[in-house]
């Protein structure tokens, strides 16, 4: 039989586990997952499977519903997700700004700038003089052309809504338009262009593994302001909109369920201190769109390249 002081010595113990480790204690009691976004395109499930290693780690539950990234939010907002690694201002925040005063919130910035513009290798500049300039596009169409765009010069789009057709029209751009299927089109497409010093004009994104990889330049068209979306009398062109570029040097944030920071505390400590550079998000993607590793083995290879850096995110009463 266990003795009265044996059992209060116990009780004393248990007691000050629990008051050195609060947050730990705290979370025990919810054996919920943790429910993070998965949307398609790499660095996002990247980052997205690298947290989760992280929360694994610490003895939550994590889980990885597929969003598209304009269904995200609502979701979020409903709290059949949680947690959002990557918004990209250029093209989300719109989506984000609706529901953020409801139940989702910002959970700080990373370091890294985002653009999204037309892109090509450096070496297309040699072939195009004039480049970076927008202006030096029609002068050397004929570069870009292919046997079935009738003497225009073809610009590869991705597979995301983007204005590209607006601004061509806006911009008086002799140009058409090619949609690849998905990211790993554009991949391959970039891969043998470059292989073989062919000219190439794409849609690009920093960060994106090409910063890992290649040289390269976006085009610079008339600097981006919110009424060239909407007021066809701004810019160069009065009668139609879209006459600029897309917004330079964008924040690249994350957002969480409002619930998250009351029901997984560590979780959401960890989510604000997570912080990614370019270049760390560019690894990251060069690691499956260039060396062939799944999204779970590049998510284990970034932890282990950057372990010190790993820790810093983890408060250390949220360490088991």
């Amino acid at each position: 039989m266990i003795s009265k002081q044996l059992l209060t010595a116990s009780v004393l113990i248990l007691f000050s586990l629990f008051y050195i480790f609060p947050i730990e204690a705290e979370e025990v009691k919810s054996s919920e997952p943790i429910k993070i976004i998965i949307n398609d395109w790499t660095s996002q499930i990247v980052n997205s499977k690298i947290l989760g290693r992280i929360y694994e780690s610490i003895g939550y539950k994590v889980e990885y519903p597929f969003y598209a990234a304009d269904k995200q939010f609502g979701a979020m907002n409903l709290g059949w997700a949680h947690i959002q690694v990557e918004i990209w201002e250029g093209t989300m925040l719109d989506a984000f700004e609706n529901v953020k005063r409801k139940n989702v919130v910002e959970v700080g910035l990373h370091p890294a700038q985002t653009r999204e513009e037309w892109w090509y290798p450096s070496y297309v500049k040699k072939l195009c003089p004039g480049l970076p300039d927008y202006k030096a596009l029609n002068k050397c169409a004929q570069l870009f052309a292919t046997p079935t765009s009738h003497g225009k010069g073809v610009y590869l789009g991705g597979p995301w809504e983007k204005p590209d057709a607006k601004r061509i029209k806006a911009l008086g751009l002799n140009f058409v338009i090619q949609l690849a299927k998905n990211s790993d089109e554009l991949t391959a497409v970039l891969q043998a262009a470059v292989k073989n010093k062919h000219p190439i004009l794409m849609f690009n994104w920093t960060p994106n593994w090409t910063d890992f990889a290649y040289d390269g330049e976006f085009v610079e068209f008339p600097a981006y302001e919110k009424k060239c979306e909407t007021n066809p009398e701004w810019g160069i062109n009065p009668l139609f909109t879209h006459d600029c570029g897309n917004p330079k040097d964008g924040r690249l944030f994350k957002g969480a369920w409002k619930g998250v920071e009351k029901e997984w505390p560590c979780a959401y400590q960890i989510l604000k201190n997570m912080k990614m550079t370019n270049r760390m998000i560019a690894e990251a993607a060069y690691l499956v769109d260039i060396e062939k590793k799944t999204h779970d083995q590049a998510a284990q290879i970034w932890i282990s390249r950057h372990q010190n850096t790993v820790k810093s995110w983890i408060p250390s009463s949220c360490s088991h």
